[in-house]
Order: structure tokens, then C-alpha cells, then sequence
């Protein structure tokens, strides 16, 4: 006889998720796991309908759990709808993310065989507008993002973190939860802690998930800002933590902002060769930018031109924000 399936909870934090919320619990409710399976909203102060639906959907579906995320911090309603859960094994998902029918039994497949306290798979960024399909192929090319697995796939093993993730409870126990002073990067972070106690992180390309990108250039900026910030205190806090692939972005807006000052002055003084000099920096940076965007839009599937043409500056917002938040730092002072 075989042994029951594990019990499952998806924990999911959202705020201001009203535009896409009912259809990613919708994806939830239609998986295909044979086991118990429950879902835990933990909402946050919104200032959209996000309440409302999910109370709407909790009352339609009796596995479906709200609880109230104060804060609106993503790690303290983590943990609430953790606290909340009764599964052996908890799921991540958030409010703006798509999973397929099989993402949950998949996910408890690979840590059974696998051994490991948390898998993880691709962060499939899909758009609907063309500055949004611009962002998708930007968040899944290694200029745009680096070579992180789950962000442009690669084979199935261990790595340092994956995107979301399926959990063994009592490796969450064990490791006392998220840290709820890490605003972001808080997955980055608790894998790094799970990793450090003897646990394995897995990435597997089984597990896709629907990602929707910002839609805006200033709000896509926000995001990496914060993104850059938060990885400067993960680097501060764990400085053995810190590689080349994370200075870069910090580096490229250090010298392109230092090559633009001796460019000007250049010209000023009228000093041909330091203006050269100068702008030889933000001139390398664009002709690589614009090659990377050429490369980004001929790779299958073809980028519409209208996307292609914005990717340069999604290409100069993502770098210039991560890298300009990572050498403000202070996130978490």
C-alpha cells in the first residue's frame, strides 16, 4: 500500500495584488496533487480590492485561509501564513504568479527523491504589453540579469537559491523562519541559512512559474533599486557571500557616472583626449547594451519590434537601479 501524500500548504503575501490574485489562486485550486492540499493569504494593508477577493475566495473554498499581514512586509506575512498552515510541506506562491496544473506534485516529487529542504524552479517572466514583454526577455538573459538558473534555466542541482520554493516544514522550523527585517531578499537570505544548518537547495526546470514584470519603467526601477539595497545588506551581513557577478552592476554605474564627470570636464577645459578618456566608459557600456538587446530580440521566440526597441532602456533601468541601490546600501539600518 503506499503511503498517504503529504500534507501541503501554499502560503502566499500579497498586497495590492487585486489584478491578478483570483487567477493565481485559481492556478493553485486546479493542481493536480492527490494529497490534502490548503492555501494561506496572508494579506497586507492594500489600497486595491485585494481584501475583498480574498475573503471572497475563502468563503467559495473551505481549504482557502486568510489571515492579516499588518506590516505589509512580505517576511512577516510569510511567517503569519506559515504560523497559519498545517502542511507537512509549504509552498510559496505570490499573488502576481502563475503555476501550472503540476507545479505542486512536482515540487514534492524532486524533494523526495532528492533529499533536499527546498526546490525551486524558473521564473518564467511573461508580459502582455510591449514594455512588459521588453522587461520578460530582459529578466530571462544574462545581461540583463546574470546566469542565475532560475532566472534562464539550466540542468537540475544544487545552487545557492531558486525562485519562490517547496519546503520541508521542519526545515523552516529549524532555521526559525524568514527574517522579517530583510524587506527583500529575504528567499535569497533563508536559503543562504538553510544551506549554512546542512540543507540542500535544489533547482530543478521542471517548475515553471508565470511571473508578470512591472509595467511601468519607474515602477520596474523601484523594484531593482530595492533588489540592489537589500543584496548589499544580505553582502554586509554575510560578506562571503559577495561575488563578482553582484559587483557588477554597482561597478558599471561607478564608472559610467566618474567616465560622464571627466567627459564634461574634458570638453570644458578643452582637453580632447580626457574627454575621450572620460566617455569611453558610458560609450562601452552602451555599445554592449546595444548588442545584448540585438542578441536578446533575434532569440526564439522573436521579440516584437515595438518591445525590441525599448529594451535598451529596460536594459539601462534595471542596471543603472540595482546598481545605484547597491551602492546606496543602508536597507537595513
Amino acid at each position: 500500500m503506499s503511503a498517504t501524500p503529504a500534507r501541503v500548504s501554499v502560503i502566499m503575501p500579497v498586497i495590492n495584488e487585486e489584478r491578478h490574485l483570483r487567477h493565481s489562486v485559481d492556478g493553485i485550486l486546479a493542481q493536480d496533487y492527490t494529497g490534502a492540499l490548503e492555501i494561506v493569504i496572508a494579506v497586507g494593508p492594500s489600497k486595491d480590492g485585494t481584501r475583498a477577493i480574498a475573503d471572497a475566495i475563502a468563503g467559495e473554498h473551505p481549504n482557502v485561509h486568510v489571515v492579516d499581514n499588518p506590516t505589509g512586509k512580505t517576511p512577516s506575512g510569510l511567517n503569519a501564513a506559515i504560523s497559519r498552515s498545517t502542511g507537512d510541506i509549504i509552498v510559496r506562491v505570490d499573488g502576481h504568479a502563475m503555476i501550472p496544473a503540476d507545479y505542486v506534485s512536482t515540487g514534492v516529487e524532486v524533494l523526495t527523491q532528492t533529499g533536499a529542504d527546498n526546490v525551486g524552479g524558473v521564473m518564467a517572466a511573461e508580459g502582455t504589453t510591449d514594455l512588459e514583454c521588453a522587461v520578460a526577455r530582459a529578466m530571462t538573459s544574462k545581461f540583463g540579469v546574470g546566469g542565475a538558473s532560475f532566472h534562464v534555466g539550466g540542468e537540475p542541482g544544487a545552487a545557492l537559491t531558486v525562485y519562490l520554493g517547496c519546503f520541508r516544514r521542519e526545515a523552516l522550523d529549524r532555521v526559525g523562519g524568514y527574517d522579517e527585517s530583510m524587506e527583500r531578499a529575504q528567499d535569497w537570505e533563508m536559503n543562504l541559512r538553510i544551506r549554512q544548518t546542512g540543507g540542500i537547495v535544489w533547482f530543478t526546470p521542471r517548475m515553471q512559474v508565470t511571473y508578470r514584470p512591472r509595467p511601468t519603467l519607474s515602477s520596474l526601477a523601484r523594484q531593482y533599486h530595492d533588489y540592489g539595497r537589500w543584496r548589499r545588506e544580505v553582502a554586509r551581513r554575510h560578506p562571503d557571500t559577495l561575488s563578482l557577478r553582484y559587483l557588477a552592476a554597482p561597478l558599471a554605474v561607478l564608472g559610467i557616472a566618474i567616465g560622464l564627470v571627466i567627459g564634461v570636464v574634458g570638453l570644458l577645459t578643452g582637453f580632447g583626449w580626457l574627454a575621450l578618456l572620460g566617455f569611453a566608459a558610458p560609450t562601452c557600456y552602451l555599445l554592449a547594451n546595444l548588442a545584448a538587446s540585438a542578441q536578446s530580440t533575434l532569440a526564439a521566440p522573436r521579440l516584437h519590434w515595438r518591445s525590441a526597441g525599448l529594451l535598451p532602456a529596460v536594459y539601462a533601468t534595471m542596471h543603472g537601479a540595482w546598481g545605484s541601490g547597491f551602492l546606496r546600501g543602508g536597507a537595513g539600518s
